[in-house]
């Protein structure tokens, strides 16, 4: 048989090796040979952690207990310089495709998408991902958890579904699309279809089990059908991430393990680092910068609700790497359990700061602009971690999680943002087991070390479109040994133009933006202040170099400017809520500047972004009922914020949230008649600027019902949950019901007009310009 020709995918059918004759009796059958991997090729798991910084897991020092990392570890390799993005969207395009982030279309994240080629978080054609690559050679191909790689106006039922992950190559996909998701009441999809959990909070819900035991039973079956065909298993658990959610007797487990505070914490964990050598001796621990305030100078009721979201933060690790634990147990059981090559990649950035200076139980919130205060959070101090939570803690904490780095999520520049720790085991092949590696690498080698190992060809055309080459190479020389050569010599790196070059042991850097400021936009990159380290001497940056070689500095900046050139970085954009709020693409293809919208029965798990923006402006909303029920008529986002409109007791309802700080209702003063009938909601929006208040209206058949004052509205985003006719996926927008409410009487259909429905198409034109213009109307 000839050797399958692998540089293009899919590989063409075989030609047929039997023989026709007249009939079959003087005929030879042979079935087709399907795309098989190389002999010898490994299974692959890759578990992914989501903000989880350097000094975090204990397997490197940190204060969290990770044993089932530490266990593997100690059967495989620990890599101390291995690099991310600093950003989560971007860092998991460039480990799927092999490329830099700017280069398969995800210079930051989709949300903040721009229509620039490097900015649109469109992967491209000509990137394809692992799963495409390995499925096409024949492996089984899945993905469980966070994708975050899908542009949320691609992900409704009109697509397209080529940035799916089962159109981007994965045989299988169960979780959910987006930077987060609700652990207890979790948006989530199996392949491309919106699914429900099985059970509730109440009965001990929680989205990490379910996606191990997912995962788990994915890879038995697998095995269980053809135990010969290697498998590729991408887990990406959505914790760490925001909204922290510890099951309770986790959380529980840490009470006053984190009294001693931020900085105490800090250096302990710099301590451990130092003896377990995860660092090298001489590392400094960098200082705590003018940006983290001294844990002694905090009130004591500060010290209480801060060392309280750390404890939830530790329980809801822990409990991650617990879930991971059982997965890799599981990995363990296979029939080719020795030849499974696992990367536990703990974390795509560092440790996030986005919880503010104060932390907050509604990061949606605080991601919207509006910081949490002191009181309101230490009113739930004790359900912080609970379903009706979200919480991301004080940044603080996230710079105590960097140790000994300096800096945070999103600052690129720096390793605080970029550093994560990685364990890499592989039975089969890993002799020098309990080992650390310290050979500079990035995400972007991961898919060339399969590929290399498999004895895999990266392709030279997918499905006919020509393939950038990878940007990443291959680090399974250094499984072997410790004193492998460096194998990659040059890296540069970009988030909201905070920007680093690394070159054979230096690195140039400058930090332009604040992880905590989406408003914060400078320009002047050109006053930007470059610092320069020697990494080979210099392990955590401490020691800026900037001043003593100008030349160095100079001769690395230059490369930097290469860089961008060659992997499309430019244009650089610092901006944050200019840049969120800049018009995407419409779901399907639709007329961006559509007013009128109609919805029926079934319509749900629509993203806010491939929705109708209600926000900002005046809309009515008529929902038409063939027969009348109790239950939700329409709801958009969740516990975060939202509205929703809906049916209890026979009477219509409309709520809104607004960031759970003012919850307004508007009840009808009648019940529904019998038969068919109307219920309308009408916003009259004051004007005058964004996130402005209004009058709400509900009405019955053309009748006034109910009316109140909505003081402020949501400017942004309601969050991480969705639009639906019919029912409330997701976390409840109202405390009134139990999601998901579904409507039991029958609705028609549901009809939306943004703003005043009285004014033609050319007249609303007219009213938005002068919105935006911030002139009342």
């Amino acid at each position: 048989m000839a050797k399958a020709d692998r540089s293009q995918l899919p590989m063409p059918d075989p030609p047929f090796g039997g023989k026709i004759g007249p009939t079959y009796q003087e005929s030879t059958p042979e079935w087709p040979a399907l795309p098989a991997a190389p002999k010898g090729a490994p299974n692959v798991v890759i578990i992914l952690l989501d903000d989880v910084g350097f000094g975090q897991a204990s397997t490197f020092g940190g204060p969290v207990p990770t044993p089932a990392l530490d266990k593997l570890a100690d059967a495989g390799l620990r890599y101390n310089r291995f690099h991310t993005t600093a950003i989560c969207g971007p860092s998991r395009a460039a480990l799927i495709t092999g490329r830099n982030h700017h280069n398969c279309g995800s210079g930051f994240l989709a949300e903040w998408a721009t229509g620039f080629p490097s900015y649109n978080c469109m992967i491209p054609q000509s990137t394809a991902t692992m799963g495409r690559i390995l499925k096409d050679n024949g492996y089984n191909t899945s993905w469980f958890g966070k994708n975050h790689n899908t542009p949320d106006w691609e992900s409704s039922v009109v697509g397209p579904f080529d940035r799916w992950p089962t159109g981007l190559g994965f045989d299988y996909f169960y979780g959910f699309i987006g930077g987060e998701t609700h652990q207890y009441y979790p948006v989530l999809f199996e392949n491309t279809r919106p699914v429900e959990p099985e059970t509730s909070p109440e009965d001990g819900y929680h989205f990490m089990t379910d996606m191990t035991d997912r995962a788990i039973g994915w890879l038995r079956y697998s095995k269980s059908v053809n135990p010969d065909k290697p498998v590729l298993l991408y887990f990406a658990p959505g914790a760490a991430h925001a909204p922290h959610h510890s099951p309770k007797d986790w959380r529980d487990r840490f009470k006053g393990q984190f009294d001693q505070g931020w900085d105490a914490v800090r250096e302990e964990t710099y301590q451990r680092q130092l003896k377990l050598g995860v660092i090298p001796p001489g590392t400094q621990n960098t200082p705590r910068p003018e940006w983290v305030k001294p844990w002694d100078s905090l009130s004591d009721d500060e010290k209480r609700l801060y060392a309280r979201f750390m404890e939830n933060f530790a329980g809801y690790l822990s409990f991650a790497d617990h879930e991971c634990g059982r997965l890799l147990d599981a990995v363990g059981e296979l029939p080719d359990a020795d030849n499974t090559l696992v990367f536990y990649i703990v974390g795509d950035n560092g440790a996030s700061s986005e919880g503010g200076f104060t932390g907050t139980v509604n990061e949606v919130m605080n991601l919207n602009g509006l910081p949490s205060n002191l009181e309101d959070n230490l009113k739930v101090i004790d359900e912080i971690g609970s379903p009706d939570t979200e919480p991301h803690y004080p940044l603080g904490w996230a710079w105590a999680g960097n140790a000994p780095f300096q800096w945070v999520k999103q600052v690129a520049s720096h390793l605080g943002g970029s550093r994560n720790p990685m364990v890499v085991s592989w039975p089969a092949k890993i002799r020098d087991v309990g080992g650390v590696r310290s050979q500079f690498a990035h995400l972007i080698d991961i898919l060339p070390t399969v590929l290399d190992v498999a004895g895999i060809p990266a392709p030279s055309t997918v499905n006919g479109i020509a393939q950038k080459p990878m940007d990443g190479v291959s680090i399974a020389s250094t499984f072997a040994s410790a004193d492998a050569r460096p194998v990659r010599e040059q890296q540069y790196f970009e988030v909201f133009s905070n920007r680093a070059i690394y070159d054979q042991g230096w690195i140039a850097c400058a930090q332009h933006t604040f992880p905590w400021r989406q408003d914060f936009a400078p320009g002047n990159w050109d006053k930007d202040r470059w610092e320069l380290y020697h990494l080979d001497e210099d392990f955590s940056e401490n020691d800026d170099l900037a001043q003593k070689h100008p030349d160095k500095l100079e001769t690395l900046k230059k490369l930097f400017d290469e860089a961008c050139q060659k992997y499309n970085v430019l244009p650089l954009d610092d901006r944050g809520s200019g840049r969120l709020t800049e018009p995407k693409p419409p779901p399907g293809g639709a007329d961006p500047k559509r007013r009128r919208f109609t919805y029926f029965p079934g319509a749900v798990r629509l993203a806010e972004t491939a929705a109708p923006n209600t926000k900002n402006r005046s809309h009515r909303i008529d929902v038409t009922i063939e027969k009348k029920g109790d239950g939700v008529l329409l709801a958009e986002g969740g516990q975060s914020a939202g509205f929703v409109l809906y049916v209890k007791g026979g009477k219509p309802y409309y709520h809104y949230n607004f960031f759970e700080m003012e919850r307004t209702s508007v009840e009808s003063s009648v019940e529904l008649p019998d038969g068919r009938c109307t219920v309308s909601f009408e916003f009259r929006y004051d004007g005058g600027g964004a996130g402005k208040g209004g009058e709400a209206v509900l009405i019955v058949d053309g009748n006034e019902v109910g009316k109140q004052r909505i003081e402020r509205t949501v400017a942004g985003r309601f969050g991480i949950d969705t639009f639906g006719v019919g029912c409330d996926t997701g976390s409840p927008v109202c405390k009134d019901y139990k999601p998901p409410f579904a409507f039991d009487g029958v609705i028609g259909q549901v009809d939306i007009v943004l703003g005043d429905p009285g004014l033609s198409e050319d007249e609303e034109r007219v009213m938005q310009a002068r919105f935006h213009a911030g002139i009342n109307y």
